[in-house]
């Protein structure tokens, strides 16, 4: 009997953390899967190879090899046909993992729409929302990064109609926060609930992904009245750089580590490994129904 799989991202190896904490972090999120009774498949491009289930040498080159190209689906053409090695984001990451039949998959925080500045209305949309509305993965996460516009992010998702869950809560977290302000479509309390609901959704025909937002834990929480001002400081520090897309959101969350003593890396850190763990369960769950 299979035992149930669960995706991790690659991008938070290569692209998210320095070395050693990256290969720590990747090293302990598969290791709190394998606890649970699933097994953790991190997802990687080596030499043009799309890898579910990267091995430790493949995990541990990713972490340490310089120019690993940052693949979102845009870039999934180009480094199968360079053969070039790849750190995968929420939408390659899901894209890989429907393709070899995992349905859950466990994250930080999901891209969305970047915040307004004075030069007017954002037009920066993360390919994550995108592909949350088209490919059929449960995606496990804190929310959305909240360097973020979360209600246009949400609002996002409502059109697109993707059903967001709260889990243990009705307010949408805030990545570093618990919450938002903000509601989820709705809240439920157990692996049960979400897989009942995964299946309703496959059950219907209706296309796309579940988003399932999980708090960060308690103890590591940042109150978002203490992490808005950096978040406001670093975005306007990006603004004046005239960074976009693709290098905007390393270099927010590098910067507001900074502003934060490191206290933003460690709820970062700590909701990753929650966010593995709530994703092993609902993949325990999966396994039980079908």
């Amino acid at each position: 009997m299979q035992m149930p799989e669960v995706a991790l991202e690659s991008t938070v190896i290569s692209h998210g953390l320095p070395y050693p904490r990256n290969l720590q972090l990747a090293q302990a999120m598969e290791a709190i899967i394998h606890s649970q009774g699933a097994t953790p498949r991190t997802v990687g491009v080596i030499a043009g190879e799309f890898i579910a289930g990267l091995n430790p040498a493949q995990i541990e080159h990713l972490a340490t090899a310089p120019n690993v190209r940052k693949v979102s689906r845009r870039d999934l053409p180009i480094v199968a046909a360079r053969k070039e090695d790849g750190a995968t984001t929420v939408a390659a990451t899901m894209w890989i993992a429907q393709r070899v039949g995992i349905e859950v998959f466990a994250t930080g925080g999901i891209g969305g729409i970047h915040r307004q500045t004075s030069a007017g209305t954002s037009s920066d949309v993360s390919a994550d929302l995108q592909e949350l509305a088209q490919t059929a993965v449960i995606v496990v996460c804190a929310g959305a990064k909240a360097i973020l516009d979360l209600p246009a992010t949400l609002e996002y998702l409502e059109t697109h109609g993707v059903t967001v869950i709260g889990y243990g809560t009705d307010d949408f977290p805030a990545f570093y926060s618990r919450s938002s302000g903000l509601l989820v479509d709705v809240r439920c309390d157990s692996p049960a609930e979400v897989a009942a609901i995964w299946r309703a959704k496959r059950a219907l025909g209706l296309p796309g992904g579940l988003l399932v937002t999980v708090p960060v834990p308690l103890d590591d929480e940042i109150p978002a009245n203490d992490i808005e001002p950096a978040i406001e400081q670093a975005v306007a520090e990006a603004a004046a750089r005239g960074l976009r897309s693709a290098e905007v959101t390393p270099f927010l969350l590098t910067r507001i580590a900074e502003l934060t003593g490191e206290r933003s890396l460690r709820a970062n850190l700590a909701l990753l490994k929650n966010n593995a763990r709530v994703a092993a369960e609902i993949a325990l769950e999966l396994g039980v129904l079908s």
